[in-house]
C-alpha cells in the first residue's frame, strides 16, 4: 500500500512539474503565432550552421509511410542528416488511423535514448504525452507539419490556412460568375484540416459569388473521399469545383468527377503536391494543388532540430515555402532539381 500511495505522489508530482512547465506557454496555433522566421532566414538570423557533438541520434515520427508526402519528408531528413554525418531513424505508424501506434513509437524513442525528435502527430494530441516526457529530459522536440501540439515548443511547416486561400482565389480570379463549390476534408478535429478548410470557405464566401454547398470529412482516405465526392455530385450535378484537404482524397474526387462524366465542367484541387498529383494534373485530370515541397520542409526541419542540439535559441515556428501549381506551371516544378526548386522558391 505504500509502494503504492508512493508511486501515485511521485507521478502526481511529475504530471504536475509538466503541466507547470506548458502552462506558460500559449497553445501554439502556427499559422498565427508572432514568434517566426521564414525557412529562408535561418542563416542570416541564427548565423552559421554549428558545430556538432559525435554521436547524434535523431529520430523522426511520421503519420505513415503509405502516403508519399511523408516519405518525401523522411527523405529531406535523410538529406540533411546525411550531409552532417548524422544518424536518422524515420518510423511511422501503419496507418494514419493509428494513434496508438504511432504514440508507442514515440515512447521506444525516448526509452532509446534518441538525441533528438521530429514529429508529425496524426491529431494535434496523440503525440503530445511523449513529447512532455521527452522535452522533460532536455531531449528537443519539433513538430513538423501538419497537426499541431498545444504544447509544442518549436514547430516547422507551412502556413496551412494558406493552402485553402491560394485555392479559392483561383476559383474567385477564374470564375468570374461564381457558382457551387465543395470540399473534402480530412480527419475531423486536426488542426491542418481545419486551416485549410476554413482558408477556404472564409475567402470564397468574401467574394459574395459562391455557395459552398458540402464540406465533409473523408480521413485521409481516397475510397473515402471517392463515395463523399460522388453524393455531393448526385445531390449538386452544378457543381464547379473542389478543393480537398490532401492529393490522396483529391485524386479520388477526380475518379468520381470521371465516374459522373463531368470532368471539365468540374475543377478538383488538392493539397501537397504529390508525385501522382504531378502526374494527373499533366495529364489534364486534376486540375492543381498546393504542394508543400516535403523534401524541402524535411531539410529544414532537420536543420532546425540539429541547431537546437547544438544549443541555439529559435523562434517557436520556422515556416515552410508553398506553391499553386495547375497546368501552366506544373511541368516548371516537376522537372525542377533540388536546388532550382530552393532557387525558386527563395525569391
Amino acid at each position: 500500500m505504500r509502494k503504492f500511495l508512493k508511486t501515485t505522489l511521485v507521478s502526481a508530482v511529475f504530471t504536475f512539474m509538466i503541466g507547470s512547465a506548458y502552462a506558460q506557454l500559449t497553445p501554439l496555433n502556427s499559422d498565427t503565432e508572432q514568434d517566426r522566421i521564414n525557412w529562408t532566414e535561418l542563416e542570416s538570423k541564427l548565423g552559421s550552421f554549428p558545430t556538432l557533438k559525435e554521436g547524434l541520434k535523431i529520430g523522426g515520427v511520421s503519420k505513415t509511410l503509405t502516403n508519399e508526402y511523408w516519405r518525401s519528408l523522411g527523405e529531406g531528413y535523410k538529406n540533411f542528416a546525411d550531409k552532417h554525418k548524422v544518424f536518422v531513424a524515420y518510423q511511422a505508424a501503419a496507418n494514419e488511423g493509428d494513434q496508438l501506434g504511432q504514440l508507442s513509437i514515440a515512447e521506444t524513442m525516448i526509452t532509446e535514448g534518441y538525441s533528438a525528435l521530429l514529429f508529425s502527430p496524426q491529431t494535434d494530441v496523440n503525440l503530445q504525452p511523449a513529447a512532455e516526457v521527452a522535452q522533460s529530459k532536455n531531449i528537443p522536440v519539433v513538430n513538423v507539419n501538419d497537426a499541431v501540439m498545444p504544447t509544442a515548443t518549436h514547430y516547422v511547416g507551412n502556413v496551412q490556412k494558406d493552402n485553402g486561400v491560394r485555392v479559392a482565389n483561383w476559383f474567385i480570379e477564374h470564375s468570374a460568375e461564381g457558382g457551387k463549390v465543395a470540399v473534402v476534408e480530412g480527419q475531423p478535429g486536426v488542426f491542418a484540416a481545419k486551416q485549410r478548410t476554413e482558408g477556404f470557405t472564409e475567402t470564397i464566401n468574401k467574394s459574395g459569388k459562391f455557395e459552398v454547398v458540402a464540406s465533409v470529412p473523408a480521413n485521409w482516405s481516397r475510397e473515402q473521399a471517392y463515395n463523399v465526392a460522388m453524393t455531393i455530385l448526385q445531390r449538386n450535378p452544378d457543381l464547379i469545383g473542389f478543393y480537398v484537404n490532401n492529393d490522396g482524397m483529391a485524386l479520388g474526387v477526380v475518379e468520381a468527377v470521371k465516374a459522373a462524366k463531368l470532368q471539365g465542367k468540374v475543377a478538383v484541387f488538392g493539397t501537397d503536391g504529390i508525385s501522382d498529383a504531378y502526374k494527373s494534373i499533366l495529364a489534364g485530370e486534376l486540375t492543381g494543388t498546393v504542394d508543400s515541397f516535403p523534401v524541402l520542409t524535411g531539410e529544414v526541419a532537420m536543420e532546425v532540430v540539429l541547431r537546437l542540439t547544438a544549443g541555439q535559441k529559435l523562434p517557436r515556428v520556422v515556416t515552410t515555402p508553398q506553391a499553386l501549381i495547375t497546368l501552366e506551371n506544373a511541368k516548371t516544378y516537376s522537372e525542377a532539381d533540388a536546388k532550382t526548386i530552393r532557387e525558386i522558391l527563395s525569391k
